[in-house]
């Protein structure tokens, strides 16, 4: 991150040009390498029901990734992770999720899973360096080309 780089994560409620515009990316990376039955990201309207928090990370003002949260009642699910390869090394990987996982913690949830393809590495590397273990499968969608991944969050202080 340069002295200049500015950065925000902001929840965002409703499908913005600029959320419609990153998960179009995320989902055209997915296609070349998925078949339609390997993929089963949430579909945009999916996106912002009640148990999804989903948020849209800015550098220098301009839409950079994003990444949502879905709440279960015993732990709480990574959906959509999304980061522009301009904002890689800038500090945005670090600062969504930790404001992913900050929204896990505030709903009282210390469980944070996630699912990800066996072909998306340098997604995978990055979350074992976030301290993410390989886990079961959950969830009924389970395909064979998925990891599953979990990290167990400290409680926030009430």
């Amino acid at each position: 991150m340069t002295v200049a780089d500015e950065i925000s994560v902001e929840l965002v409620q409703s499908a913005t040009d600029d959320v419609c515009v990153l998960v179009g990316e995320l989902d055209q990376i997915l296609s070349a390498e998925y078949v339609p039955q390997q993929r089963h990201g949430l579909a945009l309207d999916a996106i912002f029901k009640l148990n999804i928090r989903f948020f849209l990370a800015r550098l220098n003002g301009v839409a950079a990734g994003c990444g949502g949260l879905a709440l279960f009642a015993d732990f709480a699910e990574v959906k959509r992770m999304y980061l522009r390869d301009v904002a890689r090394g800038r500090g945005v990987a670090q600062a969504l999720p930790a404001r992913i996982e900050r929204e896990a913690r505030d709903a009282g949830l210390v469980l944070l899973r996630l699912e990800t393809g066996e072909r998306q590495i340098a997604a995978f590397r990055f979350y074992q360096r976030a301290g993410f273990q390989i886990c079961t499968a959950f969830g009924a969608q389970a395909v064979a080309t998925s990891i599953f991944l979990q990290k167990q969050l400290t409680a926030t202080a009430r």
